[in-house]
């Protein structure tokens, strides 16, 4: 007690001396001037707090059983008064006496009323101040989240009592603290709050309206959005935010009231999706929001110092979120422009992206490359993944600058790979945000990247090929969902336990896996093509061909899978072409694969499913997905057609399984000049390849009747192969 000051001594120990409350109510007057003196440290309240008694300050708060020498709210702003200047000291506002108020102070603000006394407006005042300091802390955020704060200062909020900007500080608060966890899944709490604040940042046109949007900002962030997205019929909050959005980037306004209007709005674009910026069926709110943020990212990024621009990260990385997701609308080719339209937009994109270019260029020559600070590194990361989707899209700009930067760009994204997978390994990492695989966003501009020789070159000589395979088989570790292994003990008793069903959260994740792995497969197709020699020699290819060859038959018959299933099976037939002549005819593994493969290409047309018995026509499973499978389709029977000569042993698979025989039984069925010439194409370039490397071949043709077929579709190299001039 060394470093408390005499005057708290003589203080406390004069109310452990006090006879009665009105005695130690009059003593509290002296402690309200001491603990707000110089002099009184966290100590000195720790002993005045113990020597008052947490009883007697809860008495005062209630009111009850006290003397009438003062009216009741005389008594709880005094108490009040010296809880406000405990609270803050950690070890206080944590203390099991004062948590225990937080109901009291919770039920005080609940009665605020603008029509009571002034007296009334600083006893509420004064409440908030100390929920406010008690929920700075983790044991106070825990109660108050338990007892439902959020859902009360929501309504405090929505019947606009006194002070309610409090009640939306404490909510934000919480919030941030607790992420979705704040939230129920009943969606009609965190509606009714974002309603009422959405209209007030929509009508009210004082500084206050930033300010909002800041709130906004930080309580939609941390919704259940799928329960919010799918609950929005009938709610008007949207469009609210929209026209409050819309109104304020139409004023004249300037920087503190650009960056609250930008982060709101790049929030509300992940909530609820580029149609939000549609809600009144117009494009200006569309081209107004991705003008203003490309024009951001060039006044941030201009020709600033490095440190000056990674100060203001958050504002320009909410600018790309809004790019980001402008760019993937434009891709889709529905948005009507006109031809003046076309150009500010495209002129205001490539302004942007050539100063993010010029900042990763500065970047990548400075210290700050290797830097260890999170937000640093992300920041960069995030630069990356945004020029990349601009890549994706403006498939011919900046090509030499692109090429220069590319090593770095690969390393960034590596980097961010490796955490990534980090990030899923470690138990109990699902309780922080995952980090971001560069890589993975990298993928769709790869993809174009790709068919050109210097991009290939810089593949190479980087090593990225490697990087990629590596990337394709752990994405397939998600795509492929198992079993999670049962403990040796377990087995016996859990041997017919059906499987698990992947949750909601592992079936986007699966899904998002399906994504980039035919992103990957189409980079290595092109890389399988457009470098023969390095596919023949190159172990990189080898590897991955044995991938292909081990894990395509593993793959599911599931229908999410195939447009999977045909990019892997095509890629393998691409590198079996390149690899034939290192291809063991007992290899069990081709043999499955082989075998996989066919069913593919069989699957894809028949009769059976067409209302007319005489056309031939894709399958409905296949349809569903023909803008993805047709190219692949036709690749594939080509790519077969490349694979016969080099490994003729396959064509007895074509046999055995009954596929050659299948062609010829399902064209007989199909009508005179109906067959697609594309199609026929295929069957007969692949039936003529069958009957030059397999001798068996021309008698199971004719068997079934090939020459029906030759004659009904004109196939006449066939006929000339099976039945000679």
């Amino acid at each position: 007690m060394a470093d408390i000051p005499e005057t708290i001594k003589k203080c406390a120990a004069m109310l452990k001396a006090t006879q009665s409350d009105t005695e130690k109510f009059a003593a509290l007057f002296m402690v309200t001037k001491l603990v707000k003196s110089k002099d009184c440290n966290a100590s000195a309240k720790k002993h005045l707090f113990e020597a008052i008694g947490f009883e007697f300050l809860k008495k005062l708060l209630s009111g009850k059983n006290l003397p009438n020498d003062c009216p009741p709210l005389v008594y709880k702003s005094v108490a009040l008064s010296i809880l406000t200047c405990f609270c803050q000291e950690e070890e206080l506002a944590t203390h099991k006496d004062m948590l225990e108020a937080i109901p009291t102070l919770v039920e005080i603000v609940e009665q605020a009323d603008d029509d009571d006394c002034d007296d009334n407006l600083i006893v509420v005042s004064e409440a908030y101040s100390c929920l406010k300091s008690i929920a700075s802390f983790e044991p106070g955020q825990n109660i108050l989240i338990g007892s439902g704060a959020i859902a009360k200062m929501s309504q405090i909020y929505a019947a606009q009592s006194f002070q309610t900007d409090e009640a939306l500080q404490l909510i934000v608060l919480l919030v941030n603290k607790f992420g979705t966890a704040a939230w129920s899944d009943d969606p009609k709490p965190f509606h009714a709050l974002i309603q009422r604040i959405s209209l007030d940042m929509e009508t009210d046109h004082s500084d206050r309206k930033y300010d909002l949007c800041k709130i906004l900002s930080a309580i939609l962030k941390t919704c259940k959005r799928e329960i919010i997205y799918n609950s929005l019929e009938g709610e008007i909050w949207p469009e609210s935010l929209l026209k409050g959005c819309g109104d304020i980037l139409k004023s004249k306004i300037g920087p503190k009231q650009r960056e609250p209007t930008l982060h709101l709005i790049a929030i509300t674009l992940r909530v609820l999706g580029i149609q939000w910026a549609f809600m009144n069926d117009e494009k200006q709110f569309y081209l107004l929001i991705l003008q203003m943020a490309a024009i951001e990212v060039r006044m941030q990024m201009d020709e600033k110092k490095l440190e000056t621009t990674f100060r203001n990260a958050e504002l320009i990385q909410n600018c790309f979120v809004i790019l980001q997701k402008c760019i993937e609308y434009l891709a889709t080719d529905q948005l009507d422009l006109e031809a003046k339209e076309k150009q500010t937009t495209y002129t205001a994109l490539k302004g942007a992206f050539n100063q993010v270019l010029s900042v990763l260029n500065r970047v990548s020559n400075d210290k700050i490359k290797d830097t260890t600070n999170p937000k640093e590194k992300n920041f960069i990361r995030v630069s990356v993944g945004i020029l990349s989707s601009w890549l994706a899209q403006e498939t011919t700009a900046m090509r030499p600058a692109i090429y220069k930067l590319l090593p770095f760009m690969f390393k960034v994204a590596n980097d961010s790979f490796e955490e990534f997978k980090e990030w899923r390994s470690t138990a109990g990492a699902k309780n922080f945000e995952p980090p971001t695989d560069i890589l993975r966003v990298m993928l769709p501009a790869l993809c174009h990247l790709v068919v050109e020789d210097e991009a290939r070159k810089l593949i190479f000589s980087t090593k990225q090929d490697q990087v990629l395979l590596q990337h394709i088989e752990y994405y397939f570790t998600i795509a492929h969902y198992k079993r999670p292994p049962i403990p040796r003990a377990e087995r016996l008793k859990r041997m017919n336990e059906p499987d698990p069903t992947p949750s909601p959260e592992q079936l986007a994740e699966m899904q998002d896996a399906r994504l980039a792995i035919i992103s990957m497969c189409n980079i290595l197709m092109n890389l399988t093509v457009l470098e023969p020699k390095l596919s023949e020699d190159d172990p990189m290819f080898a590897n991955l061909f044995k991938f292909v060859v081990e894990s395509l038959p593993e793959l599911k018959d599931t229908p999410e899978n195939l447009v999977l299933h045909g990019n892997l099976a095509v890629l393998g037939l691409l590198l079996l072409k390149q690899q034939a002549k290192r291809v063991k005819q007992n290899d069990f593994s081709i043999c499955r694969y082989i075998q996989a493969t066919i069913r593919f290409l069989w699957d894809a047309y028949n009769v059976d499913e067409s209302n007319d018995p005489t056309a031939l026509v894709v399958v409905i499973a296949y349809k569903k997905h023909w803008n993805e499978l047709s190219e692949l389709w036709f690749l594939g029977m080509q790519t077969m057609c490349g694979v016969l000569p080099a490994v003729p042993w396959i064509s007895e698979f074509a046999i055995e399984s009954g596929w050659a025989e299948g062609i010829v039984h399902i064209l007989k069925k199909v009508k005179i000049g109906t067959l697609p010439a594309n199609v026929k194409s295929a069957y007969e370039d692949f039936l003529s390849e069958l009957v030059e490397v397999n001798t068996t071949v021309p008698a199971v043709l004719k068997k079934a009747d090939a020459l029906r077929v030759c004659r009904n579709h004109r196939m006449m190299e066939l006929g000339k192969k099976l039945f000679g001039d």
